[in-house]
């Protein structure tokens, strides 16, 4: 643990720097520095605004101890008669690029300075020269593009430009390595971009990006920020905090993989110096609201299938040994893993399965965070323990552990104490350095826990408790954040592609048959039918009387069950014929109540004629199809005068089709009175549901 240093970092201007030259935009190259000065050239009108004259690219070797050795040309092969640099490198060290006047040769008096703008070159080295100058394509002569930075990787290449779509002077752009060519300048956004001048960008490997601004709120001049992504877009820049900014122009920073210490360009001396900065306490620059892992949810039905919970109950299996009741319940998890879950509804009257609602594999996971453990509430002057032993970032090692605690203490380390001084709501700020184990590559990360802070342990505990009296709704399971659900059924979404329910009674590998005995127990009302799976090869026995409504199935059920027939189930069959889904759609889009298709006289309704026209479009378009309207009634009367009157109903709709043009063998009116009721007769509500129109395609 580290504590009691003031400022986040120390910076001492490095021994190479002149006193009467400018030495700026710092690179690193291989044992020492690439930089930028005005060293050893004479004046021009090509010079710079304090009229010290053309830019060259130098290099300074370390000599080890903070001592440099002899600084001087990099190259006399990439000195030009202008201005050459900054400059950046490839990995390997053998490609350069960097900034220079775009006309170099001949006679420069006739070109107008104004003219003569600044783009990048490149250049590779062969042994000790470097050869091969060419101009990148992105270069134009109406505008400059300079300052560059190549990423680790080589795929990008950052710079500054004052193209005219740009935001301001001077906007920070990349262009793409496409395998033989760079792509078109591509704007960094108005998040990284203002109406002021941005340039100088450096980006580490992570992707994390400084750069120099005097458009974003700073010290004055040109200050140095910080940036990085998330979720595709630029984060806020973060102002780097001083000394290494400061009221003067302070830019071209580069710094080391941990930003434990690099060097930038300042102009806070007589002229432009380099200086080298180290880290103190980390800079903590982005952090997000640290979240509580959950393990306790609400379950729900969504209700898009009706469902009497008179008959039925709902049955929750949460994979973890678990069960309850209700359409909406309560779990809690041991903690996180992969669990299966399943919503069943149960014949509360057998205490078998009637239908398979739902059934997913959920991932429950912690969140990838780092995570302060402390107290939510404390007192003024206790200290207080902090740690981050909580922190869950798989495939990170933490390199390093920075504490802000918003009153201006700092401290470092995985586990720390602290005391705060005055009452308040303080936000208590983590950053971790993390190391990539698969790539090495390393990134800052960060936390911010609320933490209220009382004069007393009186108003602590009455914080507390008012804390402990409020009420939480649990989370839902489908809406939490870390709760990832793969369906593997979901009868809502299979109804949903018009879909209807049927009784099925067995499934099998073998082929049993029809006539087989395990079925004799039938009532013999109902025809049974067998398809077969063409994926799987199973076979499948169900009763052909297929229902749009779930709770009408119930009655056949419950007459199944009671015959002695066990195992026999509710399924959902998709439509997939385009005349069936016709049928489909005129029994959604009209009903299949006969109250509202028969009057008080049985006589045809206004709606009734509305849906046997829409049967005749039907039947002219599909000449080969054959229709049965059956008609059922409740149960109040006597079954032989219920049955009369389903059959005269029946064939009047049958006769309004013929009078309308269809074939009379094309069709069948079937009365079935109250014999195949799809809800109880108790309820006029539920007598109601079996006075119906059926509409049935037929061989």
């Amino acid at each position: 643990m580290l504590s009691g240093q003031t400022e986040t970092y120390s910076v001492q201007k490095t021994g190479f720097s002149s006193a009467t030259h400018d030495e700026f935009s710092p690179v690193f190259y291989r044992n020492g520095l690439v930089f930028c000065t005005t060293r050893n050239t004479g004046l021009s009108e090509y010079s710079n605004s304090q009229n010290l004259g053309f830019t060259k690219i130098f290099y300074v070797d370390s000599i080890g101890g903070g001592k440099w050795g002899r600084s001087g040309l990099l190259s006399k092969y990439l000195k030009s008669k202008l201005n050459d640099g900054p400059a950046t490198f490839n990995a390997a060290g053998d490609t350069i690029y960097f900034s220079r006047n775009q006309f170099t040769e001949g006679n420069l008096k006739n070109i107008p300075a104004s003219r003569n703008k600044l783009g990048i070159f490149y250049a590779v080295r062969e042994g000790k020269k470097w050869t091969k100058i060419r101009e990148m394509r992105i270069n134009n002569e109406w505008y400059n593009i300079s300052t560059p930075y190549l990423s680790s990787d080589g795929k990008k290449i950052y710079f500054a430009s004052d193209r005219p779509e740009g935001f301001g002077g001077s906007d920070l752009y990349y262009s793409e390595w496409k395998g033989d060519y760079w792509n078109d300048p591509v704007n960094l956004g108005p998040v990284i971009n203002t109406p002021g001048n941005e340039a100088y960008p450096f980006i580490n490997p992570a992707g994390e990006l400084f750069f120099s601004s005097d458009g974003h709120p700073g010290m004055g001049g040109k200050d140095i920020f910080y940036s990085r992504m998330k979720d595709d877009e630029w984060l806020p820049p973060v102002r780097i905090d001083p000394p290494v900014n400061s009221p003067k122009d302070d830019f071209g920073i580069i710094t080391d993989s941990l930003i434990a210490e690099g060097y930038f360009s300042s102009n806070r001396g007589k002229s432009i110096d380099i200086y080298k900065f180290k880290t103190n306490f980390p800079q903590i620059f982005y952090t997000d609201i640290q979240k509580e892992n959950q393990y306790c949810f609400r379950f729900s039905d969504s209700g898009a299938i009706d469902v009497d919970t008179l008959y039925l109950r709902y049955a929750w299996d949460f994979g973890d040994g678990k069960k309850a009741n209700g359409a909406v319940v309560h779990h809690c998890y041991p903690g996180p893993g992969k669990y299966d879950v399943k919503l069943d509804l149960i014949d509360r009257a057998s205490g078998n399965v009637f239908f398979s609602k739902l059934a997913y594999s959920l991932n429950l996971k912690d969140y990838e965070q780092p995570y302060i453990n402390s107290p939510d509430a404390v007192i003024t002057g206790e200290s207080i323990d902090f740690d981050a032993h909580k922190s869950f970032l798989p495939g990170y090692k933490i390199l390093s552990y920075s504490w802000d605690f918003s009153d201006g203490g700092r401290m470092q380390g995985e586990s720390v104490k602290y005391s705060f001084k005055q009452p308040g709501d303080v936000k208590v700020n983590l950053g971790l350095k993390l190391k990539s184990l698969s790539t090495g590559i390393i990134h800052n990360t960060g936390v911010t826990k609320s933490i209220a802070v009382f004069n007393d342990s009186g108003e602590k505990a009455a914080y507390l408790a008012k804390k402990a009296s409020e009420k939480v709704q649990l989370p839902d399971i489908t809406k939490y954040g870390n709760a990832f659900i793969t369906k593997k059924y979901s009868a809502e979404e299979e109804f949903n592609q018009k879909a209807l329910f049927r009784i099925e009674l067995l499934s099998s590998k073998e082929r049993p048959g029809i006539s087989n005995r395990i079925f004799r127990n039938i009532p013999v009302k109902y025809v049974v039918k067998e398809e077969i799976a063409a994926d799987s090869g199973i076979y499948r026995y169900y009763i052909s009387d297929e229902q749009i409504r779930l709770m009408a199935t119930y009655p056949a059920f419950r007459e199944i069950a009671g015959s002695g027939f066990k195992g026999a189930r509710i399924n959902l069959s998709i439509i997939t014929d385009p005349i069936e889904k016709a049928l489909f759609d005129l029994k959604k889009n009209y009903g299949d109540l006969s109250d509202t298709y028969f009057d008080n006289f049985n006589r045809l309704t206004a709606n009734s004629y509305l849906m046997l026209d829409q049967i005749v479009i039907l039947m002219n378009r599909n000449p080969g199809i054959r229709l049965e309207i059956g008609v059922h009634t409740d149960n109040p009367g006597s079954a032989t005068s219920n049955l009369t009157l389903s059959q005269s109903r029946a064939q009047l709709m049958v006769n309004y089709l013929i009078n309308r043009g269809i074939d009379g063998k094309r069709l069948v009116g079937k009365g079935y009175g109250g014999n195949n009721p799809v809800a109880s007769n108790v309820l006029e509500k539920d007598r109601r549901l079996n006075r119906r129109v059926d509409l049935r395609l037929i061989n």
